[in-house]
């Protein structure tokens, strides 16, 4: 996300500076009361925020009170719930943050006891749905390593202004393992990999429904295939096969795809277009 050098260099000096005293506090076991002093510190130090500003502990939702919440300009950017250092965060852990934040319509959650850090992101559906779009542990993190140092970046006061979590989570939103999982499955692809099989070999006879199948049975992982988020996956590539026919169709010589040129034409151009 590209930090901006003076914020970079903050993240890493207050990294280096608080993975002992977290590693102390493990060690030691300390209480959530003493665990949310640290994180605190740590939303100050090492993300940005003014304490006494932009940090607040008395923050009101349904009569009981969130562990922290950040503001900016005003507005809740997110809430954080904390747990003791030495507990384990959990499914109820979880729950109980999404509550918090439901309860006052705030899109984003962060629970944490110190080392592991979770970013959530809320959406407003019937059910309200969680989707965790940041995990870390810190004791884990490298301060010489620029892409740690980056995803620091994304809970950061410079980060949150330039709505990189919310990027971060868009971009998610495309490159995980449903949607690729069903792009290889799409159309052009598969047209790609009976094309290069057939150049192994002029014997290979082979159509897109037996490459298909061994995809699904042999090649991808079954979980990839299944589920809420693969349809919703699928959904997104059959949608962008169709509009990059529709304007391989469009910028064809004569304003279309000819009715009789040959499937094989048809995925060639759609494949040109999409840059395969």
């Amino acid at each position: 996300m590209n930090l901006p050098v003076k914020a970079a260099e903050r993240v890493r000096n207050a990294l280096k500076r608080f993975q002992p005293i977290i590693q102390s506090a493990k060690s030691r076991d300390v209480n959530e009361s003493d665990t949310v002093v640290i994180v605190t510190d740590m939303l100050e130090y090492i993300f940005g925020y003014d304490k006494y500003t932009e940090i607040t502990s008395e923050h009101a939702i349904r009569g009981t009170f969130c562990d922290l919440a950040v503001k900016l300009d005003g507005n809740v950017a997110f809430l954080a719930e904390i747990k003791a250092i030495g507990l384990e965060l959990k499914e109820q852990h979880i729950k109980q943050a999404v509550d918090y934040a439901a309860n006052q319509g705030v899109e984003w959650v962060c629970l944490t006891n110190g080392d592991e850090w979770r970013v959530y992101k809320l959406s407003f559906g019937k059910p309200i749905n969680s989707e965790l779009v940041v995990r870390f542990n810190l004791l884990a993190l490298n301060s010489k390593n620029a892409a740690d140092i980056d995803m620091l970046g994304l809970l950061a006061k410079e980060g949150w202004q330039k709505a990189r979590l919310e990027q971060h989570h868009s971009v998610q939103q495309i490159v995980n393992k449903f949607t690729i999982g069903a792009v290889l499955l799409s159309e052009p692809v598969v047209s790609v990999v009976r094309r290069e099989l057939r150049r192994l070999s002029a014997a290979v006879k082979v159509d897109d429904d037996e490459i298909k199948r061994y995809l699904k049975n042999d090649v991808i992982k079954r979980e990839v295939l299944e589920g809420d988020k693969a349809v919703v996956a699928r959904k997104q590539v059959a949608k962008a096969e169709k509009k990059a026919l529709r304007k391989a169709r469009e910028n064809s010589p004569a304003g279309k795809i000819p009715a009789n040129e040959t499937e094989d034409q048809e995925q060639e151009v759609l494949q040109q277009n999409a840059g395969l």
